[in-house]
């Protein structure tokens, strides 16, 4: 199986990733990439202070 191309090389080689709260949903995407995100609603979506 071909490594997934996301996940090796450099952080400079993934793109710009940005996220936001639409309309009671979390949003989250790449956008150097087509169709590269994800939404959650957003009790659903982890909580940053939880992790830390």
């Amino acid at each position: 199986m071909a490594p997934d191309s996301a996940v090796t090389g450099s952080a400079t080689e993934h793109g710009e990733v940005m996220a936001s709260v639409d309309d009671g949903a979390l949003l989250v995407a790449d956008v150097s990439r087509d169709d590269a995100w994800l939404s959650m609603p957003r009790e659903q979506a982890p909580v940053l202070a939880e992790h830390c």
